[in-house]
């Protein structure tokens, strides 16, 4: 084991001096916030626009689904004898009749309330695509940003660890160091090319992901993002759940869907009962007196069986359907609530024990490393594997920063709004 000395000593202990201060000081544009992508998401979103347009088109169902039928009105020519079609028999008249459909009381009621609730169903499931579209961008843009931030740590540490090359071929061309030394510097250079080249494919694709949820072409620039920090504190697990069975959309939708098939169900009972038709009619006999006739009808169900029975049926398993989907609606949430809260607290934890206590020690120990090379005490692979050593630690502290705004995000969606309860 070789002893540096001279200018390859200095020019390696110049690398890992400026390197930290390189790093710190170059920090990712903010060319596109957050709060702008969502705005043009909310904008531009085929689906989201998707969803509104189906919530629009079921509040029309509503006027409908309460109105009588339409009435009919009748012309004829009534009694006119073959020979002659003329009208001097007593029995001859111009007819006009007017019959209108009257359905049994409540029948058009329910029918209506279930079109109401449908209708609200409906637009709490824009709500909800809404605040899920909001998640995904959160989601993909931390990762973006995440990219960002890694590809600024590798493509540093490349030129480290280029500085190193340069040390340890100088050392060696000067007899002081050893080719296996320029071997391995050489191939932790292609290794942390391999791994920029990877991140910045992957960059490609989320960067394309991004746009299609904005609703723009998968090309457009996306330059550097900021990532945020991770909060403090997220609030206690009972106040999420208690939140969420109030607030969340989905929830609040499933739960008119549920008395929409109650309200169906109690219409569907009155299927059974008789609807009621009224006609007025008014005969001109162009040389007798004219007549009036007025007459009311009444619908026989002698084919319930077969059809007002099994509406009734399907109604009521439709009602015990839905009232069971928004009850395995109440527990996927609160399972996934719990689920992410715990996610995000140990984001945010190991991102802090990263940040304070694993990275500082991790670079520490490249120091010591450097110093001990520098006396034979360690050889040239130690000093690379330690600096690759804390680009793993700062890659997976910068990943957990983006895992954290991520999993608030999902968290969000389902409470139905930020955790701090403003827009």
């Amino acid at each position: 084991m070789h002893r540096t000395n001279g200018p390859a000593a200095a020019a390696l202990l110049a690398a890992l001096t400026l390197f930290p201060a390189r790093a710190a000081a170059q920090e990712p544009r903010d060319t596109l916030r957050l709060r702008d992508a969502i705005a043009l998401a909310q904008r531009d979103n085929p689906g989201l626009q998707s969803a509104r347009l189906m919530a629009d088109a079921a509040s029309e169902r509503v006027g409908p689904a309460g109105s009588w039928s339409d009435p009919m009105l009748s012309f004829g020519l009534m009694n006119r004898p073959l020979d002659g079609f003329g009208t001097d028999e007593p029995m001859t008249m111009n007819s006009f009749e007017l019959t209108q459909r009257i359905p049994w009381p409540g029948k058009l009621g329910y029918a209506r309330e279930r079109a109401e609730r449908l209708a609200d169903a409906r637009a709490l499931d824009a709500v909800e695509t809404e605040r899920q579209l909001v998640a995904r961008i959160t989601g993909v843009y931390s990762q973006l940003a995440f990219m960002d931030r890694g590809l600024t740590v590798m493509r540093e540490t490349r030129d480290l660890l280029r500085d190193f090359l340069d040390v340890s071929s100088t050392r060696y061309a000067v007899g002081e160091g050893l080719q296996q030394d320029v071997l391995q510097a050489q191939v932790a250079v292609a290794r942390m090319t391999e791994d920029i080249t990877v991140m910045e494919h992957g960059r490609v694709a989320t960067a394309a992901r991004l746009n299609a949820l904005l609703g723009r072409a998968a090309t457009v620039p996306i330059d550097a993002l900021i990532l945020p920090e991770p909060a403090d504190t997220l609030p206690p697990l009972d106040a999420l759940l208690n939140r969420a069975a109030v607030e969340r959309p989905a929830l609040a939708a499933a739960r008119e869907r549920a008395l929409a098939a109650a309200a169906g169900y109690r219409s569907a009972r009155r299927q059974i009962y008789p609807d009621f038709t009224v006609s007025l009619g008014y005969g001109q006999r162009p040389q007798y007196t004219d007549m009036a006739t007025i007459m009311v009808g009444v619908s026989l169900p002698i084919f319930a069986g077969g059809s007002q029975l099994p509406l009734r049926r399907e109604m009521a398993a439709e009602q015990a359907a839905r009232e069971a989907e928004e009850q395995e609606l109440y527990n996927e949430t609160f399972a996934r609530l719990t689920e992410l809260r715990a996610d995000a607290q140990r984001a945010a934890r190991l991102t802090t024990l990263y940040r304070d206590a694993i990275l500082p020690q991790a670079r520490a120990t490249v120091e010591s490393a450097f110093s001990a090379y520098r006396v034979g005490k360690v050889d040239y692979m130690t000093l690379i594997e330690n600096e690759l050593t804390v680009n793993r630690y700062e890659i997976e502290s910068l990943r957990l920063s983006a895992e954290y705004q991520r999993t608030v995000a999902e968290l969000e969606a389902l409470l139905g709004g930020p955790i701090g309860g403003t827009p």
